[in-house]
């Protein structure tokens, strides 16, 4: 069978123009009348948006700017920190005698990647004995894990790094 890949011309993609009349010459403005476009250059007669600086994009004739005219909301602290939480609940998923850490979490998608710290909380209940590593434990996730046979151990939380 032959390879119909071959060209019979080659280097054809050096050859490559836009169709006749799809590329247009830029229009030069106030180069004279004979151009057309040449005294007010297009902008018609005086005020402010025939002037240079006159087309501010948030300008609004001098009314009171819709940036105003909505209240302020909310607050972002810069220093907030992201802390994931996970129930016990979720930890059925692992195998007994498994020591479950923040990796694990991760790895199984109970966790994301971008958090300060791991909470473990009470909801749900755990039948299996289990080691659970995390930054932080409510007290209710504690007695279920300790109930269930399993051990809880708390890690250091990770000092922020500065930003050069």
């Amino acid at each position: 069978m032959a390879d119909d890949t071959s060209n019979t011309e080659p280097n054809i993609l050096s050859r490559l123009r836009p169709p006749e009349g799809a590329v247009h010459r830029k229009k030069r403005v106030g180069r004279g009348v004979g151009s057309g476009t040449g005294k007010t250059a297009g902008r018609g007669q005086k005020g402010q948006r025939s002037r240079s600086g006159g087309r501010r994009p948030v300008f609004e004739g001098g009314q009171l700017p819709i940036y105003r005219r909505i209240p302020k909301l909310g607050f972002r602290p810069i220093d907030r920190k992201q802390v994931e939480i996970v129930n016990v609940g979720s930890l059925e998923r692992f195998d007994a005698g498994t020591v479950v850490d923040v990796d694990m979490l991760i790895a199984a998608g109970l966790v994301s990647k971008r958090h300060d710290a791991v909470k473990i909380l009470g909801k749900g209940s755990l039948d299996r004995a289990l080691t659970v590593r995390a930054h932080a434990f409510s007290a209710s996730a504690k007695r279920a894990i300790e109930g269930a046979g399993g051990k809880t151990e708390s890690i250091a939380q990770p000092e922020p790094q500065p930003e050069a």
